[in-house]
């Protein structure tokens, strides 16, 4: 199969693109986060504000400041236990799992935080973020800022960063179940990470921005990782002051290569555990992501501004809406994606209007697609079918980010069209009065990102869907995003063939009630 063909079924036909017969090796599944073992390890406080109103003040962060940090972007927070029925008798089964404030796709959390940091009270270093122990393992201990400023094609000045954060994906941690269809997942899983790491840096007063380009099997090597398992997939260097940030580089500095850089740095292979004894191979992941690879920072590009089309139909203008306030931590501890827990509910206009204005400002962010003195319009964008929200007709909408407006598409009431599209009933959507897609262009600027544009797009979504689930969160509103789900059917309904766009991710929003579970909090 090719890879135009692989990324067209992971989307379009999930069936063409999965490995025939497979079966989930349940007893062998591999743990949720990486172990390293035999690596000196760095413990970080435990006592975890509970509030993040307060930590506003940019500063140079201590080795306390970046636990609360770590354990805010993806640190272990809940242990939750439910009970399913199995059949029709009283046979039943207990399901229990660790929560993080960002969501992933079946709790696997395949995706890995490492940290090259230059605090006090901590060697310089990278590190790897142990989850599971709320702790720091040193990889490598030194400066790296040069190595790292040529492998983003000195495009930022690092020397001016505290500390900068590479998030991986662990290719096996969700392939096991969901086998080819994880390619598609690992990128949105880490954009979800990427949009909470976003927004935990806003309230921690870091200066961030995000590097999708960067030479990829140096990084790795930096990191210790093997390609074959793990890579990395994002950089975001951090800082308490505006640094210089371009887009492109200087010609002169595009002259390095991925050979070049890896032989200044000894290659490390640190033992780790993912408890899996009998790991499979995935070719059509391994394919897709060497081909993903960028080898030299002359391989590096920029968008062009592009006609995202113009939003037709009756235009509605929704109400005047303000940035949200509210407190992060509370917020995160709220979020909560209701499966069959929704309640059918009215929801007002200015909700509406806050919830959309609220994920589109907030998504907002620097980085290297475009050039910097551009304010291009978002490459990912929303469509919203709506069912009983105050003073609006039911029906199929575009929100146009810049005019706060809804145009109408198609009128009417489309849950039972959209409950139709659904591959698993894990959602009742007759009970849910907002049912948003983030929406994207269909080729992923293939022609100017290659196949790497195929996972920005699926990260960059997935910042879009974390900022609407915490707006959500803010105004009191549950979300569960799917993607099992007919993206055909979807851009049908939205009209969205003729403007060469298509539906990413589906998120369904609204009141909900207390799911029957035993759930703890793992925070002091």
């Amino acid at each position: 199969m090719s890879l135009d063909e692989f990324l067209h079924h992971l989307h379009f036909d999930i069936e063409k693109a999965s490995i025939a017969n497979w079966e989930v090796d349940w007893e062998d599944k591999p743990l949720p986060y990486k172990l390293y073992r035999g690596l000196p390890v760095v413990p970080l406080s435990l006592e975890v504000p509970l509030t993040l109103e307060e930590l506003n003040q940019p500063f140079m962060p201590d080795l306390r400041k970046i636990g609360h940090f770590l354990w805010y972007v993806y640190g272990l927070t809940q242990f939750s236990q439910s009970v399913f029925r199995l059949d029709a008798t009283d046979q039943s089964d207990v399901m229990q799992s660790y929560r993080r404030f960002a969501p992933s796709g079946g709790a696997l959390y395949p995706n890995e935080l490492y940290v090259y940091l230059k605090i006090e009270d901590l060697p310089n270093g990278v590190y790897h973020y142990d989850v599971a122990h709320h702790r720091l393992v040193l990889l490598r201990e030194g400066n790296f800022d040069s190595y790292i400023a040529r492998a983003l094609g000195n495009r930022c000045d690092i020397s001016a960063c505290f500390g900068t954060v590479f998030v991986s994906t662990m290719f096996w941690k969700n392939f096991y179940k969901y086998n080819n269809f994880a390619y598609r997942l690992q990128g949105l899983d880490a954009g979800v990470l990427m949009g909470q790491l976003l927004e935990v840096s806003k309230v921690f007063g870091f200066e961030t921005g995000v590097y999708f380009q960067f030479i990829d099997r140096a990084m790795n090597h930096l990191l210790g990782l093997s390609e074959e398992e793990e890579s990395v997939y994002s950089v975001i260097p951090l800082s308490v002051e505006p640094t210089i940030w371009s887009a492109n580089g200087n010609e002169r500095d595009r002259i390095v290569s991925a050979v070049e850089l890896c032989r200044e740095l000894t290659q490390i292979q640190p033992n780790h555990y993912v408890r899996s004894k009998r790991v499979k191979e995935y070719p059509m992941l391994s394919k897709v992501n060497k081909a993903s690879m960028l080898d030299s920072p002359t391989m590096f590009s920029v968008i062009e501004e592009q006609d995202n089309g113009n939003c037709e139909g009756q235009a509605i203008a929704l109400p005047h809406a303000e940035r949200l306030s509210y407190d992060l931590g509370s917020v995160c501890r709220k979020r909560f994606s209701p499966d069959m827990d929704f309640i059918m509910g009215k929801v007002s206009q200015f909700d509406l209007a806050n919830l959309l204005h609220e994920a589109t400002e907030s998504f907002l962010y620097r980085n290297d697609l475009v050039a910097s003195h551009q304010r291009l319009e978002p490459r990912v964008s929303l469509s919203v079918c709506l069912y009983n929200v105050e003073g609006i007709p039911n029906g199929a909408y575009h929100y146009d980010s810049t005019a706060h407006a809804l145009h109408q598409v198609h009128p009417g009431d489309h849950r039972i069209l959209l409950q139709s599209g659904m591959s698993l009933n894990n959602v009742n959507l007759l009970q849910v009065p907002l049912c948003i897609h983030v929406t994207g262009v269909k080729d992923y600027n293939k022609t100017t990102l290659g196949y790497r544009g195929y996972r920005i797009q699926q990260m960059e979504a997935g910042m879009l869907v974390q900022r609407l689930l915490l707006s959500a969160g803010a105004i009191g509103l549950g979300g569960h995003p799917l993607l099992g789900y007919d993206s055909n059917l979807c851009d049908k309904l939205y009209e969205m063939h003729g403007q060469g766009k298509t539906s990413l991710i589906q998120i369904p929003i609204g009141p909900f009630r207390n799911r029957p579970w035993l759930l703890g909090g793992l925070f002091c």
